[in-house]
């Protein structure tokens, strides 16, 4: 299946999760079509970060609830790894014995809430990871080819949903893309987004992720989007200063 047939089929079903609820499409549309698009019993999505605080945003059901919550807080699993590693991590079933090795805690403690296999997908833009999909079931289980590249494509359009929204105190995302933006065009924003990052390396002496921290903080600050405020920085009409403080950038217009 080519990649763009894939991408509409999946930014279709999530769009009438959307319509159901009667909302702008968000990232809770994302898992719930995952989980009823794919061999899975729920789905969770978490905003991670280096350099603040990591939170779960959204989850389907109990048991992927507990399951973000329980990672967050032990700091071992499959999204954690995921995280780190910047790749998927899939875990078709928890007792196998390296995994109980591997995650000595978190292992029982989702079988004990009732999760066997444990799907992990991270939200990747370039370099930046703001969050990690997770998809569980509660009895072992394989995706195959075409399953897993279907999860991919709904974890990428969680990203570009997530990466497209207002930012609220928690961090959480506020709604889904602006009502005059479709999805076709979210992609160029996504581009926008990593070089914005990319330039406040450069800008303010910083990596990658402390870079992008400081975008959604100035996003935040300002309750604009994410991706208005990185098209500004790509443009030159916003340009930050390591001298400010997070967030108080330097407006003064473009660069010489």
């Amino acid at each position: 299946m080519r990649s763009d047939n894939r991408s509409a089929r999946i930014q279709l079903l999530v769009a009438e999760q959307a319509a159901r609820r009667g909302a702008r499409v968000g990232v809770l549309d994302v898992c719930n079509a995952a989980v009823a698009a794919l061999p899975v019993g729920g789905a969770g999505l978490s905003a991670m970060s280096r350099t603040a605080a990591s939170h779960p945003l959204c989850s389907t059901d109990d048991v992927s609830e507990q399951l973000e919550e329980l990672q967050l807080t032990l700091g071992e699993g499959p999204c954690v790894d995921a995280f780190i590693h910047s790749s998927a991590v899939l875990t078709p079933d928890l007792l196998t014995g390296e995994l109980q090795e591997r995650w000595t805690v978190f292992a029982d403690a989702a079988l004990g809430v009732g999760a066997r296999a444990v799907f992990a997908l991270p939200l990747q833009i370039g370099a930046i990871s703001p969050g990690v999909l997770d998809l569980y079931a509660n009895v072992p289980t394989v995706l195959d080819a075409e399953e897993l590249a279907d999860a991919m494509a709904f974890a990428d359009l969680a990203t570009l949903i997530l990466l497209d929204t207002r930012i609220d105190e928690t961090g959480a995302s506020t709604g889904g893309p602006a009502p005059n933006r479709g999805f076709e065009d979210l992609g160029e924003y996504r581009a926008e987004i990593d070089q914005a990052t990319g330039i406040l390396t450069v800008q303010l002496g910083v990596g990658i992720d402390e870079a992008f921290v400081r975008l959604r903080a100035y996003a935040y600050m300002r309750g604009r989007r994410l991706a208005d405020v990185a098209a500004d920085v790509v443009a030159r009409r916003l340009r930050f200063s390591p001298e400010t403080e997070t967030g108080q950038s330097d407006e003064s217009g473009a660069e010489p």
